[in-house]
């Protein structure tokens, strides 16, 4: 029997959150990360060990070009020729990349349909001078609070999930049980499909962008349901590419982000996390990520940390 997959805008309506913290809210579902879980979040550093979970921002990259590029870095002063009193010399550089190159996190401003943003915000706001309303600076005091880790691929016994390989809600409520973990309001819910293991494998960024492993349709009322604050993944898309409706693309990121308000980390690394959580068993974490505060940006890299 073929599941029925309810369409986009079905799902925006069932799931959206527009008014839910007044007509002029910008920030979405991070408003679920109060005080009070931020610190007992803090709590949950047991060991002090940190867990850098941004890629290298560098020309060996993910991102093969076209609408998107790897980072470049330009050196404008190496010390040489600098007469400086004392001997003192120093070095400057300069970078041009997208804001979404690297790990990174969509503002609410990154994607839209029927002419509005996140919260009925009209989207001719969103000019060549940028989001005049979602942009990642309204997440600009950061995002950090309890993260939890769903390793898919560890609970299929791959090191990789194959392309287009969709992941469902019945499946994190499984990774979740066998992991001893529960889900909740106000997490920072991180799901690994082993994308990245395959790409510092492979490294071959055209089949890493061709399309993904990633979380289905289904699992929008799944995170609607546990209030989830911010979802990520170690793919570029946190949804699963080819996605399940043909015609259409990236169907989930405007039910999360334009719908449920809810902002998305991208291309994170989550290999080393992963073999620490496998360790001993404990699959939730302290998170902090700040975005840069890009004004009026579409996005913004990171370099998030998990701190047991």
């Amino acid at each position: 029997m073929t599941t029925s997959i309810p369409t986009m805008r079905e799902l925006g309506r069932q799931l959206g959150n527009w008014g839910r913290w007044g007509p002029e809210d910008e920030r979405g579902t991070t408003n679920l990360i109060t005080p009070e879980r931020v610190a007992a979040a803090a709590r949950l550093v047991r060991t002090g060990d940190v867990f850098d979970l941004g890629i290298p921002l560098d020309q060996n990259g993910p991102q093969p070009g076209g609408y998107r590029i790897n980072p470049i870095r330009l050196m404008s002063e190496t010390g040489q020729e600098q007469v400086f009193p004392g001997g003192f010399k120093y070095a400057d550089d300069y970078v041009f990349m997208p804001l979404q190159a690297g790990s990174q996190y969509d503002s609410l401003a990154h994607v839209h349909y029927d002419d509005r943003l996140y919260n009925g915000h009209p989207v001719s706001g969103l000019t060549v001078k940028g989001a005049d309303k979602c942009g990642i600076d309204t997440q600009a005091r950061g995002i950090a609070g309890r993260g939890v880790l769903l390793d898919i691929a560890r609970f299929r016994g791959v090191d990789w999930l194959e392309s287009g390989s969709a992941v469902g809600p019945d499946e994190l409520d499984r990774v979740a049980a066998a992991q001893g973990v529960e889900v909740g309001p106000g997490d920072i819910l991180l799901i690994r499909t082993g994308w990245r293991a395959r790409f510092l494998a492979e490294h071959d960024a055209a089949s890493f962008m061709a399309g993904e492993p990633g979380l289905g349709l289904g699992c929008a009322a799944w995170l609607r349901e546990r209030d989830v604050a911010v979802v990520g993944s170690d793919n570029f898309g946190v949804e699963v590419m080819p996605g399940e409706n043909p015609g259409a693309m990236f169907e989930l990121h405007m039910v999360l982000i334009r719908d449920m308000g809810m902002t998305l980390a991208e291309m994170l690394d989550l290999e080393d996390l992963a073999e620490a959580c496998a360790t001993d068993g404990v699959y939730d974490f302290f998170y902090t990520g700040s975005p840069l505060k890009f004004t009026r940006g579409a996005g913004s890299p990171i370099n998030p940390l998990a701190i047991r």
